[in-house]
């Protein structure tokens, strides 16, 4: 039902162990090293290319395994660097976000019982190639070569020849995928193909150029789709797109003692509540044991949907119209649908697979499609981007996806990609640095030494500072540390912005720009010559004549008057967050003013939507989107 291939048996090639392999002496640059790989081992150039792209995008990630082990462009599995730690519940919050039924801490998250053979892809390659596992860990060359020789390997034991028509191929790709499920090997396969057909070229997060260049009218082979079973598949009622491979994996719904359940509740969504957000997570852990937490009713934490890093799998646990407890805000639960992500914010996995990234914007996109949800940073939030409920619960709010994550690439997947709008002095912006390029300094990705910095990884990040120089100190959340300093912590967002979120623009400075920024000025680099952030003309929001300060909320609820007596008040409470006369925050949309009371098994008359007459907006105040009432502020166009 779930996890990983276990890779069939193969057919040996002999070994060449204990031979110099001839291209070791000459590394070449990643492209002549693609063609000499295909070269040697008889594999069209287009398909180790298109393989590679859907593994790594051709990157080399500085060393660093991915979310399952893998290395280098080829992402060569090795169960060594397979861990099973888990810290996605070491802090502070509460995913329901409710206080009105305060849950126990989350258990930690059991290790699997057995490392996956799929995460034993460079032994293989080793016995093929006769290079050592360290050089098919940290020279691309070699990686190439291990990739090669695999998927030369598994086309040789599929009975097919090694021919050079990239079509022949489909099998070969579909198991290199390392996917149980024939749709989530189809899924893969049909990627890598659409990849060659249409072409692709970019630059490598090391700077290297590799291009693909586009194979028109490649049609698949018919016989290996029958010879390997890979048709469509689809459980009845799955919640997905039909292009992607998806299956039911139910999240635990029962009754506990005393008068408890677990853990999600029944809704009507969107009859009783308009989906309004998707948030994406990253699990902090890996696929199957998180599935095991979402199976677990005493576990206090839940989601709709988990994708698998390997190949893009998806499982759906829970209906889109029933609400999980994923995003540690009720009022954004109960409007929300949540996606997991296998794999660490940091630890072990700096990086995600091609195939998670296509798998997830298709889903995205459906859901948008199917829920009416833009296709907007203010819509589409990490779990980072959701605000606590309370001033007491914001210190414990989560950090994921975190700072790797490809936001610019993910919308251009889902067919809405972030693009510039306004001229070059426009009044609000949107930060959107160069993937590749921008590698800003943190520390804390090696758990067992967490002061040391990280290695330069790409980023869809930028710092944010007092002053317009870069040595100046970074700004301070005073929600997150409120007696400190903001942190370079990989985990600590206090002091950042990230691609697609559009801020207002406070001043501007020769190289550096300023935006407004939880009450205050904040200063990034931003040079015209490789900006950081694009124009993007839209509605802000600034207080209204008279009023020195205003506040933010972490969640728009009703006046007390619009409860009914059965339901007890949740108290309309701002959080430690203002902003001044003269600030201005860019506008997303009015934010209806709703709780859902749950907090029974059962549903009948006992779940009900409470509405109110308050008016309020939702504006990016910070890393997060907060809400303020529309009395407070007026609206104003800034070009």
């Amino acid at each position: 039902m779930r996890r990983l291939l276990a890779i069939s048996a193969v057919a040996a090639l002999p070994l060449t162990s204990g031979v110099t392999p001839a291209h070791a002496q000459d590394p070449g640059d990643r492209q002549q090293a693609f063609a000499a790989a295909a070269q040697e081992f008889e594999v069209p150039e287009s398909i180790l290319l298109g393989v590679s792209y859907l593994e790594s995008r051709w990157d080399a990630h500085a060393g660093q395994p991915s979310n399952d082990a893998g290395f280098g462009p080829m992402h060569l599995t090795d169960a060594a660097a397979y861990t099973a730690s888990n810290h996605h519940s070491e802090g502070e919050e509460d995913a329901r976000g409710d206080e009105t039924r305060p849950l126990p801490a989350p258990e930690p998250q059991a290790s699997p019982a057995e490392i996956p053979a799929s995460l034993r892809t460079m032994e293989k390659a080793a016995q093929l190639t006769g290079e050592t596992h360290e050089r098919l860990r940290t020279d691309d060359v070699a990686n190439i070569r291990g990739g090669a020789a695999l998927l030369a390997d598994y086309q040789k034991a599929l009975g097919a020849p090694l021919s050079a028509n990239p079509a022949e191929w489909y099998g070969a790709v579909a198991k290199y995928s390392g996917a149980q499920e024939a749709g989530a090997a189809k899924f893969f396969a049909d990627e890598v193909f659409t990849t060659i057909k249409d072409g692709v070229a970019r630059t490598t997060d090391d700077g290297q150029r590799v291009a693909l260049p586009a194979v028109p009218g490649l049609d698949k082979i018919e016989k290996w789709l029958e010879k390997l079973g890979l048709r469509p598949s689809r459980t009845d009622g799955v919640e997905c797109p039909v292009s992607v491979s998806c299956e039911w994996i139910p999240s635990a719904y029962q009754e506990l003692p005393p008068d408890d359940y677990g853990h999600y509740d029944l809704a009507n969504r969107p009859v009783s509540q308009k989906i309004e957000y998707i948030i994406i997570h990253d699990m902090e852990g890996y696929f199957d044991s998180s599935i095991r937490l979402n199976q677990d009713p005493k576990y206090g934490a839940s989601w709709q949907y988990s994708v698998r890093s390997s190949d893009g799998h998806i499982a759906q646990h829970i209906k889109g119209k029933d609400v999980a407890w994923q995003a540690g805000n009720w009022y954004i639960n109960a409007k929300s649908i949540g996606i997991e992500h296998e794999g660490f914010l940091a630890e072990g996995s700096t990086w995600y697979t091609e195939a998670m990234y296509r798998s997830s914007a298709r889903l995205v996109r459906y859901l948008a499609f199917r829920y009416g949800i833009p296709l907007d940073r203010a819509h589409i939030l990490g779990h980072d981007n959701v605000p606590g409920t309370l001033p007491t619960t914001v210190k414990g709010m989560h950090e994921d996806p975190g700072p790797f994550w490809d936001w610019a690439h993910y919308f251009k997947l889902m067919g809405a990609p972030l693009h510039r709008f306004g001229g070059p002095r426009s009044g609000s912006v949107m930060i959107k640095p160069d993937f590749a390029t921008n590698k800003p300094y943190f520390y804390g990705c090696d758990r067992k030494n967490p002061n040391n910095a990280c290695p330069p990884l790409p980023a869809s990040t930028v710092w944010l500072r007092t002053e317009p120089r870069s040595d100046a100190p970074l700004v301070k959340d005073i929600g997150k540390h409120p007696t400190g300093e903001s942190l370079y912590s990989v985990y600590d967002h206090s002091a950042r912005a990230t691609t697609g979120q559009r801020f207002a623009v406070a001043d501007r400075q020769g190289d550096w720009t300023a935006i407004w920024y939880l009450g205050q000025k904040a200063w990034f680099f931003n040079p015209a010559s490789a900006p950081t952030a694009v124009p993007s003309a839209g509605l802000v929001v600034t207080p209204k004549p008279g009023k020195a300060t205003v506040p933010v909320y972490g969640r728009a609820y009703p006046e007390q008057e619009a409860y009914p007596a059965d339901i007890p008040y949740q108290a309309v409470t701002p959080l430690q967050y203002t902003f001044s006369a003269g600030e201005k925050y860019t506008l997303a949309g009015p934010a209806p003013a709703e709780y859902y009371r749950a907090v029974t098994f059962t549903m009948d008359q006992d779940h009900k939507v409470v509405r109110g007459k308050t008016k309020y907006l939702q504006i990016q105040f910070g890393h997060r989107v907060m809400f303020v009432k529309a009395d407070d502020v007026q609206v104003k166009f800034s070009g």
